[in-house]
C-alpha cells in the first residue's frame, strides 16, 4: 500500500506542478481579480436614530429616503423605504448593513444588500469598503445575479444629507 502521508503529498506538489507545466514552463498562476465600475449611487438618507446599546456596541438606524444611480448601461432611482442598520463597535469601527431597492429607468426593480466596514484609525487613512449583493429579475439585468460586487462609501454631508456609493464588479 502506498504511503500517502501529508508530508509526502506536500513534498511532491512542486514536482507535480513541474510535470503539469512541461519543461521550461512555469505553472500557471491564477488570474488576479480586476474591478470595473457598475454604477455610482447618490443615496439620500434621513435622520439617524439610535436604537440602543448591545454587547457588541451601539446600534443605529438610518432611513434611506431616495436618490439616483448611474453607470454604463444602468441608471435609475433609489426607492424610499430602505434602511441602513449600523453597529458602532466597541473598538470604534462601524459595521453598516443596508437593504434597499433601486428602480432602473426602464422599470426594473433591483434589491441591494450592502455590507460596509468603516474604520477611521487615529492618524491613519479612512477605510470604507463593502461587499454588495444585487438581486435582479431574469432578463436584461439577470447578469447582476451572477457576479461578485464590492463597493466604496463616501459621506456627502454637510452639503447634502446623502452618501455616494460606487459599486464595482470583480472580473
Amino acid at each position: 500500500m502506498p504511503d500517502l502521508s501529508r508530508r509526502k503529498l506536500l513534498a511532491g506538489l512542486p514536482a507535480l506542478a513541474a510535470v503539469l507545466s512541461g519543461p521550461g514552463r512555469a505553472a500557471p498562476a491564477p488570474d488576479a481579480p480586476r474591478s470595473e465600475l457598475v454604477y455610482e449611487a447618490v443615496v439620500d438618507i434621513g435622520p439617524m436614530v439610535t436604537v440602543g446599546d448591545s454587547p457588541l456596541g451601539v446600534r443605529r438606524l438610518v432611513p434611506i429616503t431616495g436618490g439616483t444611480f448611474e453607470g454604463p448601461g444602468l441608471r435609475g432611482t433609489v426607492l424610499p423605504g430602505g434602511a441602513d442598520r449600523q453597529l458602532v463597535r466597541k473598538d470604534g469601527a462601524r459595521q453598516l448593513d443596508a437593504l434597499y431597492e433601486m428602480k432602473t429607468d426602464d422599470g426594473v426593480i433591483l434589491t441591494i444588500h450592502n455590507k460596509v466596514l468603516i474604520d477611521d484609525p487615529v492618524g491613519g487613512r479612512r477605510y470604507a469598503f463593502s461587499t454588495v449583493e444585487i438581486s435582479a429579475p431574469e432578463g436584461k439585468y439577470g447578469w447582476l445575479n451572477r457576479l461578485v460586487f464590492v463597493g466604496t462609501l463616501q459621506a456627502l454631508m454637510p452639503a447634502r444629507q446623502a452618501v455616494s456609493i460606487r459599486v464595482y464588479k470583480i472580473n
